[in-house]
């Protein structure tokens, strides 16, 4: 799976730190941009937009908790690797269980860095490939109409023709059902039951 393509961020206040991580991570071929404050980053990144993000906890302005918060709020599919000081490691942890990538400890070495990225943005990769395969699934969706997202709803559940056409408001003919059915399946690209069942659960539809 290719990470050629991803976008890499370091959000750090801290100029030094901002300026080593930016030429260290050009230097290996990155595509880095580099931001002193993180209103700054989500000013100016799309944030629906996938790859990395390297954030410091403790910045002047917005926290580095602050903008991983903004990001959950966006539903944004960018992969945060913390960078936390000493006395951060448990907040950092913490950061991981609520759905950051990993953390890394000012400070860090080159190797321990490098290798960390290219698991983030493997992950990130990931997380691209299953928004697009979403994205995708949401777009054939949206083509079935109303009574046919009801029926396919309900052949997912493994009902027949027979019961959905009985409990179906208002009723209808089984045969009325199967239409709807084969109509359903040509517009998602599906074959049976198990295939609808497994598009709802993945797509979470």
């Amino acid at each position: 799976m290719s990470t050629s393509n991803l976008p890499l961020y370091v959000v750090d206040d801290d100029e030094a730190v901002r300026r080593s991580l930016g030429m260290l991570l050009l230097s290996r071929g990155h595509a880095v941009q580099t931001f002193d404050s993180g209103e700054a980053f989500l000013a100016s990144v799309r944030l629906h937009h996938g790859g990395c993000v390297i954030l410091d906890l403790r910045m002047t302005g917005m926290s580095g908790l602050q903008v991983f918060d903004a990001l959950r709020l966006h539903d944004s599919p960018l992969v945060v690797l913390f960078l936390s000081g000493n006395g951060d490691i448990a907040t950092a942890v913490d950061a991981v269980r609520r759905g950051a990538f990993d953390w890394l400890e000012k400070p860090c070495g080159e190797s321990v860095l490098l290798d960390k990225v290219k698991l983030a943005l493997v992950h990130a990769a990931q997380v691209q490939a299953l928004a697009a395969a979403r994205q995708q699934a949401q777009s054939l969706w949206s083509k079935l109409t109303d009574r046919e997202q009801e029926v396919a709803r309900r052949v997912a559940l493994g009902d027949s023709n027979k019961e959905i056409a009985r409990t179906l408001v208002p009723p209808c003919e089984p045969r009325t059902v199967e239409t709807h059915r084969a109509k359903a399946y040509a517009k998602l690209g599906l074959t049976t039951p198990i295939d609808v069942e497994r598009f709802l659960r993945d797509h979470k539809l």
